[in-house]
């Protein structure tokens, strides 16, 4: 990374101004219709400095940054120059750049306080957050555990459960005021987290790739975007703001119901996070992302629930709510505030209101629009999808709401003028610029689930009919059912037919779901699947060509005007102006505490639970901060670095832990009685072991053994060949070891005689899984971008059938997916050869080749197609090599190219790598394999 500060022509301004639209009146009504003549209150571009060119997205994305001559594969920054977040001492004074923080914490190594000792801290951390164990149980627990050392004259670490609570509650650290709704203090911790000190950005800055006429912008956090460098630009028109730091307060609110067995217990959290970190860490819920509040539900009986002035009242107290919480922040948005960061350095902070995050019901009362209407757009509701719709802005609704009677602001402009955005009573907010698009609730629930999947039923129906259309759908479950294992990929034992949808049940069923119905739909049929800005584009107008076919086929009757489906034509915009989105976390702040709660008056104990977790989190950052805390040895250890120093004698990780990312994977089988290995790991409905997140040191990728070796396997290579049935497994040994010893520019094992190879007729030890780690920032993962999955090759699963995963292998081969290839996994085994200094230990595998079926994707789904490579026509006889591990990528998802045929009623995901001839590569698995094989 190159970071440069020269001026690019047109950096100050903003490709996309959602605040200064070319308003005409009645957008696509005549004026006489609307009752509403511009002219009347000055509604001309130049008297209301409203500038038609400047909401010309097409112009304004060919603003591409000319550069000097730069190296075309390097990335290079432009920072803001006058709002550039300089260090400063406690009193504002600015600092030299180099000046070195003050001391983060006056307390002394070895203070615990208030814990004795680290166990004792280590046992409230594992009982509250980890395990989640009730009172009783705790009380249970410490009564036994202090059974065993009354004989050694010491206690448990707590008396009982309320001696842990209290202890908890002592922590000085992490108070959030959740019972007073203090955001300012939340945003403090946010900022002073020393856990963000290498994951924050200080300055508004701007991204591109490339050279000349061939640079490209990149958009990736919010401070990337251009919303956020042209509230630099507006905040820097004062002076005295030269210097600081740009804070964006990001906010979300998410109406969840907990239960509905026990009655419709409903909440309605408010969230907040900050826009300088990345969105990694937000993905990681590391505390960057925190509840602080819960916002009223008001309830009527029937008699009152449409009447207009409880619906009135309802969205004042909504927006009245949100001011009150907010407004603590008020007065340092004009005024500089200094501010400890996790660096340790002092900045002074000048905050502002971010994006929000919400679904569309809550967009329609943030933006006090009408509903069906666009919030970020004067789009008719009768045809959202129409062309040349002007963007909101609040200059002009407030221009509306002056000059215009309510029943026209209603009807032909989806104004609601009874109610007025709190964000009105901040600087440089408008509600409908800050709007941002909740993914969850309007892509996957809504396009996907509500639409797409829904559509495809309909379409089978009218097409075959009610009968014959069950039996597609049949096999369309089957084919779901029929994908392979993966590690994070949850799987569907039954298809898609559940009635309880989750929103991981629909993302999984996302990456799985077109191949599924090839066949059985057109081909006509598809879905938005690119994060790149240009793919969205083109496949938002693919997806509105061909979505035509439900409507021709009588499947839908009336026009697509949907507003969640509608919502999908601003996301490049949101993109470029706030970078990528992310997604609430109710599931950790609101179901889980609820879960823990008497269920009676829950509100304040989950408010509770909440604090206690933040006490316990910023403990734990404080004692990792001054050197008292880390990797545990018998947790395992944390950093891939700290793996591959510790690999001794066949591959065994040291340590004293098993390769493990949280979960218990064990270190390759349980042997059963019948000598077959059984990958005994703590399995997710999918029957995967516990893969995501990890912390640690970051690497593209690191790839090591399991700790042990599988128990009752052949340690010979030649038991090896005859169990696996490959009576050639000792030669390809001899060409592997060429490769890894002999060979050179002008020798490799493809070149030579086999009896140039060296021979190896020593032990082996055979292991059943791998663990790939590797740098997904984009995917669930620790704050540094790490993630972690597991590559099983056992002739045993869980008991079942045996389970070889595929992967992608680094051979920089111009025939493969951008010099990877894919390979099928058969074995995991280790060896060692040479004598004395010459003696070196190999971590290998033995895998299938699959080669590509065509030279590019598949023109359709956009995904690369293999099949299982031969050398014989006869198809008899695989392509089979040995590898290092240190080649090995990570592992790939392979799906079926199901054509037309139906799959077999009782064939399972265990046989569909053995009996299918040719499979698409599945980009969708997660964000990092689409990456890498897009």
């Amino acid at each position: 990374m190159h970071n440069y500060s020269f001026d690019i022509p047109n950096a100050q301004e903003c490709p996309v101004r959602a605040g200064e639209p070319n308003l005409e009146a009645g957008e696509g009504l005549e004026a006489e219709e609307s009752g509403l003549e511009a002219g009347e209150f000055n509604l001309e571009a130049g008297e209301a400095d409203i500038e038609a060119g400047d909401q010309d997205i097409e112009a304004a994305n060919s603003n591409i940054p000319p550069t000097p001559v730069l190296n075309p594969k390097e990335t290079y920054r432009d920072y803001h120059l006058e709002l550039n977040g300089k260090i400063c001492d406690e009193h504002g004074q600015f600092l030299d750049p180099d000046t070195p923080p003050p001391p983060f914490t006056t307390r002394e190594h070895g203070d615990w306080t208030p814990f004795r000792d680290c166990t004792e801290f280590e046992t409230a951390k594992f009982l509250y957050t980890q395990n989640q164990m009730s009172g009783g149980d705790i009380n249970k627990l410490m009564y036994l555990w202090g059974r065993t050392l009354v004989h050694h004259g010491d206690i448990p670490p707590f008396a009982d459960h309320k001696d842990l609570y209290l202890t908890i509650d002592a922590i000085p650290l992490g108070e959030t005021h959740h019972l007073n709704c203090c955001t300012f203090t939340v945003v403090r911790n946010m900022l002073a987290n020393p856990d963000f000190k290498d994951e924050m950005e200080y300055t508004p800055y701007r991204e591109w790739k490339g050279e000349g006429d061939d640079a490209k912008w990149q958009w990736h956090n919010v401070m990337s975007g251009d919303w956020a460098w042209n509230q630099a630009d507006e905040i820097a028109k004062d002076p005295a703001m030269h210097g600081s730091t740009f804070v964006p307060v990001l906010l979300g609110s998410d109406k969840t119901t907990v239960s509905v067995a026990t009655g419709q217990n409903d909440y309605y959290p408010l969230y907040a996070s900050i826009g300088n970190v990345h969105n990694s860490v937000r993905r990681a819920h590391c505390n960057a992302v925190a509840v602080i509040g819960f916002l009223a539900i008001p309830k009527t009986v029937k008699k009152y629930s449409d009447d207009a002035h409880f619906r009135k009242f309802k969205k004042q107290l909504f927006h009245s709510s949100l001011s009150r919480i907010l407004c603590s922040f008020k007065t340092f948005m004009t005024v500089p505030e200094v501010v400890r960061f996790g660096d340790g350095h002092f900045r002074r902070v000048i905050y502002g209101l971010g994006p929000y995050i919400a679904d569309y019901p809550e967009q329609v009362v943030l933006s006090c629009i009408v509903s069906n209407w666009c919030a970020k757009c004067l789009a008719f509701p009768t045809d959202l999808d129409g062309k040349d719709a002007q963007l909101r802005a609040r200059v002009v609704t407030d221009i509306l709401c002056d000059n215009v009677d309510f029943n026209t602001l209603w009807c032909q402009w989806g104004v609601d003028a009874d109610v007025v955005p709190s964000t009105n009573d901040y600087p440089h907010a408008d509600i409908h610029e800050l709007l941002s698009p909740d993914i969850l609730h309007k892509l996957i629930k809504g396009t996907f689930k509500d639409h797409l999947v829904t559509w495809v039923e309909k379409y089978l129906e009218h097409i075959h009919g009610k009968t014959r259309a069950k039996v597609v759908m049949d096999d369309i479950d089957r084919r779901i059912a029929a994908a392979p294992s993966f590690a994070g990929l949850r799987r569907f034992p039954q298809g898609r037919g559940f009635t309880q949808w989750t929103g991981n049940d629909l993302k999984a069923l996302m990456k799985v779901y077109l191949p599924a119905i090839e066949g059985h739909v057109p081909n006509d049929v598809d879905i938005i699947t690119e994060d790149m800005l240009k793919e969205i584009e083109e496949a938002l107008d693919r997806f509105h060509h061909y979505r035509k076919i439900f409507q021709e086929t009588g499947v839908r009757f009336d026009r697509f005007s949907l507003p969640r489906q509608h919502s999908l034509v601003h996301y490049v915009t949101l993109i470029r102006m706030f970078g990528a989105p992310n997604e609430s976390k109710h599931i950790k702040a609101v179901k889980e505490p609820w879960r823990r709660s008497s269920k009676f008056n829950a509100l304040g104990q989950m408010l509770l639970t909440n604090q206690c977790l933040d006490k316990l989190a910023a403990a734990h950052t404080d004692f990792i901060a001054r050197g008292m805390l880390g990797p545990h040895p018998d947790i395992g250890p944390q950093h891939p670095s700290q793996d591959n120093r510790n690999m001794k004698d066949g591959g065994e990780a040291g340590g004293g832990g098993e390769v493990d990312d949280g979960g218990e994977a064990d270190d390759g089988g349980k042997a059963d009685d019948g000598g077959k290995a059984d990958d005994g790991g703590k399995a997710d409905d999918g029957g995967e072991v516990d893969d995501g997140a990890v912390e640690g040191a970051r690497v593209q990728c690191d790839v090591k053994l399991a700790r042990m070796p599988q128990r009752r396997q052949p340690y010979t290579i030649r038991a090896l060949a005859k169990e696996l049935d490959i009576p050639n497994l000792p030669q390809l040994v001899r060409l592997f070891l060429y490769d890894q010893l002999l060979a050179d520019d002008d020798h490799t094992s493809d070149t030579v005689p086999l009896s140039a190879c060296p021979r190896f007729e020593g032990r082996i030890k055979v292991f059943g899984l791998a663990a790939a780690t590797f740098f997904a920032p984009s995917d669930p993962s620790g704050i540094g971008g790490m993630r972690r999955e597991h590559i099983h090759s056992v002739p045993s699963w869980h008991g079942g059938p045996g389970r070889y995963d595929t992967i992608f292998v680094n051979t920089r081969s111009e025939g493969g997916i951008h010099g990877m290839e894919v390979a099928r996994v058969l074995c995991f085994f280790s060896f060692r050869h040479g004598y004395g200094h010459d003696l070196k230990t190999f971590l290998c595998t033995l895998v299938h080749w699959f080669k590509l079926v065509s030279d590019e994707p598949d023109p359709g789904n956009e995904m690369w197609m293999v099949k299982p490579s031969f050398l014989n026509s006869e198809l008899d006889t695989w392509e089979l090599s040995i590898i290092h591990i240190d080649t090995i990528v990570r592992a790939a998802h392979l799906l079926p190219i199901f054509g037309n045929e139906f799959v077999p009623e009782k064939a399972t995901f265990h046989e569909t790598l053995d009996i299918y001839c040719a499979f698409y590569v599945n980009k969708f698995a997660d964000h990092h394999s689409f990456k890498i094989a897009s």
